[in-house]
């Protein structure tokens, strides 16, 4: 079966968690080897970036392999040409996609009409990468997951449903808060919550802060939604991330953000460049998870259900859905 990672949930639980101890592997003994010698990986960005591509372009030249990079200007992607056909070519020139656009069923028909693996470097959907980026980023400083409470403050955007998929198949608690009119997607919600995800709502973020270990946000208006700046600056007013608002979370709490962030909108510069701030290691931790991620997706996994279990508790607790969405 090819192994496409659309969101967090392609991934059986097993492998998952190979992925994790995996990619800590190939951060703490600096490998660089030749797992994708002879491979092609064609990198496809409808939105811009800056971490994604240049930790993607970085991991595929670490593995031996090579890439081509295409925007919107440099590609027909469901303009003039069906996206049904440009599936199947680029199958036919590559090992691999890499694709980061808006829609959901863009990287969805990617995957089901071609022949390789696609990876979602983000869409308006999920940001699967980011949010196993995290996990590495949290599981460096507290291996075990089952003690971990997680809080996320802000919008119900493609991370927070990514936090909430995560949420399914590692161990950790998990504390949301949103504005009204800005809650999650609620069959994403309901899928975790009938699996065993420890997940809790509120609309109070001093309630979802309150003694968690790790606090993380996002900015108020993301991509695509820069004309609803103004109303959600207002909607999101009392949801900063800032030091009166972690007078409520645990004293050694750590502050995360995906980047870029708007320092003194969704959090404080103070807090942002302050001690317990652990933005730049989430920044660095994508190379090392996205190398591991391309090995599993190119090659396959070998997995040492000792560790998993270790990590994540009996492997066959949580059932793998592979959903179409």
């Amino acid at each position: 079966m090819i192994r496409h990672l659309l969101k967090i949930n392609d991934v059986p639980r097993s492998e998952l968690g190979q992925l994790l101890l995996r990619a800590k592997e190939l951060k703490d003994n600096k490998i660089r080897n030749n797992a994708l010698e002879g491979k092609t990986v064609i990198m496809i960005f409808e939105k811009a970036s800056t971490r994604t591509r240049v930790s993607f372009d970085i991991a595929i030249e670490q593995l031996g392999g090579h890439s081509v990079f295409m925007t919107p200007a440099e590609s027909q992607l469901g303009r003039s040409e069906p996206l049904e056909d440009t599936a199947q070519v680029l199958s036919r020139y590559a090992d691999a996609l890499v694709v980061r656009t808006f829609g959901q069923d863009k990287v969805r028909t990617l995957a089901d009409c071609g022949s390789v693996p696609v990876i979602n470097a983000l869409t308006d959907r999920y940001h699967p990468c980011q949010v196993l980026s995290d996990m590495l980023t949290i599981y460096e400083r507290t291996p075990d997951l089952e003690k971990v409470h997680v809080a996320w403050v802000g919008d119900g955007n493609n991370m927070a449903h990514s936090w909430i998929n995560a949420a399914i198949y590692f161990p950790f608690y998990l504390t949301m808060a949103f504005p009204k009119g800005y809650e999650p997607d609620h069959d994403i919600l309901s899928r975790a919550l009938s699996m065993g995800a420890k997940i809790n709502l509120s609309y109070d973020p001093a309630e979802a802060v309150k003694g968690a270990h790790y606090v993380n946000t996002d900015v108020f208006a993301s991509m695509g939604q820069e004309e609803e700046q103004k109303k959600r600056e207002l909607a999101f007013a009392d949801y900063q991330v800032n030091e009166k608002l972690l007078e409520h979370a645990d004293p050694d709490c750590k502050i995360m953000h995906c980047l870029p962030a708007h320092r003194g909108e969704e959090v404080t510069a103070e807090v942002l460049d302050g001690p317990r701030s652990i933005i730049f290691d989430q920044a660095e931790n994508r190379l090392h998870m996205q190398k591991a991620i391309l090995e599993w997706a190119v090659n396959g996994i070998e997995v040492d259900y000792d560790a998993v279990e270790k990590l994540l508790g009996p492997v066959q607790a949580v059932p793998h859905m592979h959903t179409i969405e």
